[in-house]
């Protein structure tokens, strides 16, 4: 039993200590787009052109696009792609097997990626990530993160991004240690879009992503106000009424 309990918090002391590693890496704030009905739109329009293929978002339909005013019809001719139904799940193009075999492990479902990285940032996390890749030929398929370094998933919006270059300065540390920082970045080679158009993108895909994830989370937040206001003047009236029912009682 003492063998399991001390294994137990082994394990846990290494998963805390990846995530802290993780979580070193500045991140950048995510735009908030969760009222912008159009950037919720394109971003839905890129997670299917550019995610889809390989990761699952198996707990949504094509018909939540519906709640962003989008018709059947337009669902089908701009994120449908397959002889599927409006009802249907969103699956990935892939085969898990398949997945596994080209990189080493099936890729995640993304419809809670961004509650599942609550802890670690979030959308702010997803945001950072997906413009923190660069060219590096000494990985398989030719890409790394700074965010995330050694990624098994290769940059896939590159083709938007075009190629950067990280410009990394070391700065030395009073301690006589050095520190890597990031000074900024170098295209490399131009992609389909300029830093600042892929760069709100990148926000508008991190939007829906998040929205994915709660579609309903404004309503709740409204829902909530009203609660506690509710709550609020009831702890008022409750106290009155106590105040009036003791009040010929000594």
């Amino acid at each position: 039993m003492k063998k399991w309990i001390v294994a137990g918090l082994l394990a846990f002391g290494l998963v805390s200590g990846a995530v802290a590693a993780k979580g070193a890496f500045p991140l950048d704030r995510a735009p908030d787009l969760s009222n912008d009905v159009e950037a919720l739109q394109r971003g839905g329009k890129l997670f299917v052109n550019y995610c889809l293929s390989c990761h699952s978002a198996s707990f949504e339909r094509y018909k939540r696009f519906k709640e962003l005013g989008l018709t059947e019809r337009q669902i089908r001719e701009n994120f449908l792609f397959t002889d599927g139904r409006v009802g249907d799940l969103m699956q990935a193009a892939i085969s898990p097997a398949d997945a596994k075999v080209f990189w080493g492990k099936a890729a995640p479902d993304l419809t809670m990626i961004t509650r599942s990285r609550a802890g670690s940032g979030g959308t702010d996390y997803i945001f950072t990530l997906l413009r923190s890749y660069y060219r590096d030929d000494m990985i398989a398929h030719g890409s790394n993160n700074l965010a995330f370094p050694t990624i098994a998933m290769p940059n896939p919006l590159w083709y938007l991004q075009g190629e950067r270059r990280p410009i990394i300065e070391t700065v030395a540390n009073a301690d006589g240690s050095s520190t890597q920082v990031l000074r900024g970045w170098e295209q490399v080679t131009p992609g389909t879009m300029s830093p600042e158009e892929f760069d709100r993108s990148v926000a508008e895909l991190v939007a829906f992503l998040d929205w994915m994830a709660e579609p309903h989370q404004d309503q709740r937040q409204q829902l909530g106000i009203f609660v506690l206001l509710f709550l609020a003047g009831f702890t008022v009236l409750a106290w009155k009424l106590n105040k009036e029912y003791w009040k010929d009682i000594k």
